[in-house]
């Protein structure tokens, strides 16, 4: 028998056995410094809170929160830590939701149920430390926000392969006392899920924006299954888990929760798939340098009242980042269609230059309404 050779840089069995204790017993006296570090700064975020519950000020600052990312990531990167930049915020992530939660419990609502693609976003927005609260629809998570049964709401808004999405831009015109407070953006990733083999597959459930964000693959691979509309993507997970022949299209997190296997990963159309999600509030957010405004506005039904809206925007030379249109319910006197315009544009309203533009804007405008500005969210990973 031929022994095989042993690399030059590796250690004698007893050696590799001494360095692992070595190096595990650091770990194990790091992780006190660390632990009384976490339980220090957790202190003076205790004593902010109290001064915040004095003045009545909003326990959910985004400002801060990215004030602070932005200081770790610039001192991880100037010490060229050898951790990915994407852990580094996700331990500063639950640092903050932990703090926050000794200030107050915060509650959320976010369209249901648990492993839906909106609750992910809400953990990736808040950490774990907050009451969330899934609910059935957009209209009941901006319905609960504005009786105040909640501190703040989380709703998706558009689709870097479907666009809008109508339910959110429909609320906002219903009730628009209601905030944008913060953003983040999801990279999705659909998975086909089932307990079965795919040759067994006889129907497949998702939610309806999901299904038309795969169905070029679905027709490809699944011409002949039953193609079913549910309200969420875990709803469909949960069918796939108890009816026999059927699968969903769902998160990799859906799949352990309802123990299902990944027949099929990342089956979307249209790679870097993305969808931006709004939090939704009644407070207002400070200026950070890099911020976005969202604003609704709706013109006279006249030749080129919107081009003159507009050209507001490209006079200041402020940069449009999205802009959509919605049909309102009601015709105007005429009897001819109103729409509304969602803009968003680079900038705070607090900003000299963005208030001009907004003052001037309104001049063009029959109603309009400031929906909010915050930090802009960075494409997700």
């Amino acid at each position: 028998m031929t022994r095989k050779p042993e690399s030059g840089n590796s250690l004698p069995p007893a050696k590799a056995a001494a360095a692992l204790r070595t190096h595990r017993a650091q770990i194990d006296k790091l992780d006190v410094q660390i632990l009384k570090l976490i339980n220090e700064r957790a202190s003076h975020a205790a004593e902010i809170g109290k001064i915040k519950n004095e003045h009545g000020t909003d326990v959910f600052t985004p400002a801060r929160e990215e004030e602070v990312f932005k200081n770790v990531l610039e001192a991880h990167q100037k010490m060229k830590g050898i951790l990915d930049e994407g852990t580094i915020k996700a331990v500063y992530r639950e640092l903050m939701s932990g703090s926050r939660a000794l200030q107050k419990r915060v509650r959320v609502a976010f369209l249901g149920p648990e492993f839906s693609y909106s609750h992910l976003a809400a953990v990736e927005r808040f950490g774990q430390a907050v009451d969330f609260l899934p609910v059935e629809s957009i209209t009941a998570v901006f319905e609960q926000v504005n009786r105040g049964d909640v501190n703040l709401g989380l709703v998706p808004i558009d689709n870097t392969t479907d666009g809008r999405i109508a339910d959110t831009l429909d609320m906002f015109i219903r009730l628009p006392q209601i905030r944008i407070c913060a953003e983040t953006r999801l990279r999705i990733r659909h998975n086909l899920l089932a307990k079965c083999e795919p040759q067994e597959i006889r129907r497949i459930y998702s939610k309806a924006q999901a299904l038309s964000q795969c169905r070029t693959w679905l027709g490809k691979h699944f011409p002949y299954a039953q193609i079913k509309e549910v309200a969420s993507t875990a709803i469909a997970a949960a069918l796939a888990r108890d009816e026999p022949g059927s699968a969903a299209i769902a998160s990799r997190q859906a799949a352990v929760n309802y123990g299902l296997r990944i027949l099929f990963p990342d089956i979307e159309d249209v790679p870097n798939n993305e969808t931006r999600f709004v939090v939704v509030g009644q407070q207002r957010c400070d200026r950070t340098g890099n911020d976005k405004t969202s604003v609704m506005f709706r013109v006279q039904h006249s030749s080129g009242a919107l081009v003159d809206a507009l050209e507001v925007f490209k006079q200041a030379k402020i940069n449009l980042t999205w802009i959509e249109s919605f049909p309102l319910r009601s015709a105007n006197a005429s009897g001819k269609q109103q729409y509304m315009f969602f803009v968003d544009f680079e900038g705070h309203a607090e900003d000299p230059k963005i208030a001009r533009t907004l003052k001037a804007l309104q001049e063009h405008c029959a109603e309009m309404t400031v929906l909010g500005s915050y930090p802009a969210a960075e494409a997700s990973g």
